[in-house]
């Protein structure tokens, strides 16, 4: 574009809408799962299902949906997205089954896959070199704003109506997003139809579903199942044979020359790491919250809004710092409070009230406001506005895998110093294994036997593991450090406004 679109910051605003409710989709479904248990009479690999049906589809088409914007343009394939994602949100409102429910999540998915990497796209697309960083901080915010917010939103929702309200929520803002998208944003044209790379298509999807599979099976199950690992481990063949086929193919699915560029490899990969921090605070504090300190859907809502606050803080203050201490400086300070944060953190002890748990909060929030704008920005940097659906796509597909992976990693280990140290001394089978299933099950059996000791023993070791887990997020975050400190370039922010010759082709 020859000079910025004059409604470029409208447009932002009416995705950042979308983008929260995606965001919200993503952690709202979890307070609404005992309910779900008991209307839709589902079983436990049903409500399972209900989560990994979003997330398998959301892997296999994040590589293809941005193909299919840098040939089609973004503006169709968003209106399209948009109308998918609301028709199915108002089908998982109203489902009458189980089967139902995950096929209408699936759908979902789909929806979601195209509208995230089309709507940070749009930003390398619409906005100027100078604006590109304010504006990508502004899509990280509302990217990341919906996954706090979602339980608070939804047991405020399952308090005063039926749980389909928690899908119907989507349908108004969505319906807001897409007037806005069809009267805010221009119509941006393709590179043109050309080849679809349908073989980078099937080995990427597949790789990609096989991966997700393997890990989201790991964290419900354990590390030495074996199916779990067969999966993993034919989804990264898969992945290794799509590399290899990128490198020789015409019309590859996703350009690998961007790989060259260091601010786009390391960007992309400091972004899953940040996003790594994010999902192990929003996998293990609404435990805490709830098993160990008898919180509702609704306050461990709002108990976790110090993320939120601290990211926004974080976010502003990196702004405007970035020009003194370059990106890289930025990065580095971000990994180290987010290292620090879950040093701190990993000090908690059953007995600590919430101010304790607020501080180390907000401070792991201040890091991802330092990190993960940043790094989005100088990864983004680095492409064409040709190839920033494909290039979009790659980074969400990374943060994707990472994150389920992470989660993975996060749950081994917090379950298994959780049943290392529970005492379930003199309690039958049956009940032992409940107590020694989740710190939820424990809670449950202790008010049923009247037994506070039980109660104390549960809550002590799921502290214990969770320290565990905190210090293994520390370790994350110290490899942050290391990975900025050794392989981010300097002065990336002033070639990054240059223009986009970044990539070495």
């Amino acid at each position: 574009m020859t000079s910025p679109h004059p409604r470029r910051w409208w447009a932002l605003g009416a995705l950042s809408v979308v983008l929260i409710v995606i965001g919200l989709d993503l952690t709202v479904l979890s307070v609404a799962l005992p309910t779900l248990a008991t209307d839709l009479h589902a079983s436990t690999t049903q409500l399972q299902w209900f989560s990994n049906a979003y997330t398998l589809v959301l892997a296999a088409l994040l590589l293809p949906a941005g193909l299919l914007g840098d040939r089609l343009g973004q503006k169709r394939l968003l209106m399209g997205a948009l109308a998918v994602f609301g028709a199915a949100s108002a089908w998982c409102a109203f489902a009458t089954s189980p089967g139902e429910l995950i096929t209408a999540r699936a759908a979902l998915g789909v929806g979601a896959a195209f509208l995230i990497p089309l709507s940070m796209s749009l930003v390398t697309v619409l906005f100027p070199a100078e604006e590109r960083p304010k504006a990508l901080t502004i899509w990280v915010m509302a990217n990341s704003l919906g996954i706090p917010l979602g339980p608070v939103l939804g047991g405020w929702l399952l308090d005063n109506f039926a749980w389909g309200s928690v899908f119907l929520i989507n349908v108004p803002l969505v319906l807001i997003g897409l007037v806005s998208v069809v009267f805010l944003i221009p119509s941006l044209r393709g590179s043109g139809a050309g080849r679809i790379d349908l073989a980078g298509i099937v080995l990427s999807s597949a790789g990609l579903v096989a991966l997700t599979y393997g890990f989201v099976r790991i964290g419900e199950t354990s590390w030495s199942d074996g199916l779990s690992w067969l999966a993993a481990g034919a989804g990264a063949l898969l992945l290794a044979a799509f590399g290899l086929w990128q490198r020789r193919v015409r019309a590859p699915l996703v350009d690998m020359s961007l790989f060259r560029s260091r601010e786009f490899t390391w960007g992309a990969v400091l972004a899953t790491v940040s996003s790594f921090a994010m999902m192990g605070l929003i996998f293990v504090l609404p435990q805490l919250f709830q098993a160990v300190e008898g919180a509702d859907a609704l306050v461990t809502g709002l108990r976790l809004l110090p993320i939120i606050g601290g990211l926004l803080v974080g976010a502003k203050v990196a702004e405007r710092l970035v020009e003194q201490a370059g990106p890289r400086g930025i990065v580095i300070v971000g990994f180290v409070l987010m290292t620090g944060g879950f040093v701190l953190g990993a000090t908690t002890s059953a007995t600590d009230g919430y101010g304790f748990v607020a501080v180390w909060e907000t401070l792991i929030g201040l890091s991802l406001g330092f990190t993960m704008p940043t790094v989005t920005a100088m990864a983004m940097g680095a492409m064409s506005d040709a190839r920033a659906g494909s290039g979009s796509a790659m980074i969400q597909a990374l943060r994707q895998v990472g994150g389920t992976i992470g989660v993975a990693v996060l749950g081994t280990v917090l379950n298994s110093g959780y049943r290392d140290a529970v005492d379930v001394t003199g309690l039958p089978g049956p009940l032992a294994e409940a107590v020694r299933g989740s710190a939820s099950g424990a809670a449950a059996v202790a008010r049923q036997l009247e037994s506070p000791g039980l109660l104390a023993s549960a809550r002590d070791a799921f502290v214990s593991g969770m320290d565990a887990t905190l210090w293994t997020s520390a370790g994350f975050g110290a490899l942050g450090i290391l990975l900025s400190v050794v392989f981010l370039p300097r002065g990336v922010m002033e070639a990054a406004e240059s223009g986009h010759d970044l990539v070495a082709i």
